[in-house]
């Protein structure tokens, strides 16, 4: 991607070195953190892991104070910052067109651990975003795994990451997520896991809406970025994921879609880039 095209964010918070307080877990082994890192880079709410005793809670970010990144000594920093700044530029202008202001999330660069809102977790867990303090918190490392073990390697396949976990801002801020949650709490588990697919794959249309408009009004795709990012959805489906992990799929316990599901709604947001064709619970 032509990261030079887009500003970078000042809303980078970088806690790397810091740590936070030790994942707790009832002693997950390698296969359930890898579960962990799955739920959470998929735009799980990390609340329900905290809930169910995964991540340690009594976070409340406020036991550390990392500082504002500085840029030009880390090129990956400095990439993850510019494709904040570009989804704060986009999305402001989308909310100002349906006359709503964007509030902006802030990103906390972190290593080996971190406290949120949310609660304490460890790198395993991966990127994720937390609704409660709305911030989006990644481990760089992640994408070293992301490449390897997933075969989702390149610089849009990351911006991809980035952007679905805006997208779970977006639904924070226009409430989908509170109404989302507010049904859930109503229902048996597979009907409440099928409605959190919808939520998830919305995510996946917003990303690509960014996309969309970024790459009309700054231009910022290269060859082959499309097909890494549609690439980095696939992957992260949830029947590609099962299949690694058990080599069966339990279509009932799916909560982000399915390969095609994922790599569909992200290229229906980047090919519309309209946010009113993204009702994927309407969809059948």
């Amino acid at each position: 991607m032509r990261f030079g095209n887009m500003r970078q964010s000042g809303n980078v918070e970088d806690r790397r070195g810091i740590g936070g307080r030790t994942l707790v877990g009832g002693g997950l082994g390698m296969g359930g953190l890898v579960l962990v890192v799955l739920y959470l880079v998929l735009g799980g709410n990390p609340q329900t892991l905290l809930n169910s005793g995964v991540i340690s809670g009594g976070g409340g970010g406020g036991g550390q104070q990392g500082a504002p990144l500085v840029q030009g000594q880390d090129p990956a920093a400095d990439n993850i910052a510019r494709v904040l700044g570009d989804t704060e530029d986009v999305w402001t202008a989308l909310f100002r067109q349906m006359g709503q202001t964007y509030d902006p999330p802030r990103l906390v660069l972190f290593s080996d651990g971190v406290d949120s809102a949310c609660g304490t977790a460890s790198s395993a867990v991966g990127p994720f975003y937390c609704p409660a303090d709305s911030t989006v918190y990644i481990d760089l490392a992640f994408y070293e795994e992301l490449s390897s073990r997933y075969q989702a390697a390149g610089d849009a396949a990351q911006a991809y990451v980035v952007a679905h976990e805006i997208g779970h801002h977006v639904q924070n801020l226009l409430g989908t997520s509170d109404q989302v949650q507010a049904s859930r709490a109503r229902m048996r588990e597979a009907d409440a896991n099928a409605l959190l697919v919808k939520l998830e794959l919305q995510a996946d249309f917003y990303a690509g809406v960014w996309v969309h408009h970024a790459n009309k009004q700054r231009s910022v795709l290269e060859s082959g970025d499309v097909e890494e990012a549609l690439r980095a959805a696939a992957a992260l489906g949830d029947d590609r994921l099962q299949m690694r992990s058990r080599g069966y799929v339990v279509p009932e316990s799916f909560t982000h879609g399915t390969a095609e599901q994922r790599a569909r709604w992200f290229r229906r947001g980047l090919e519309t880039g309209d946010v009113r064709q993204g009702d994927t619970f309407a969809a059948e």
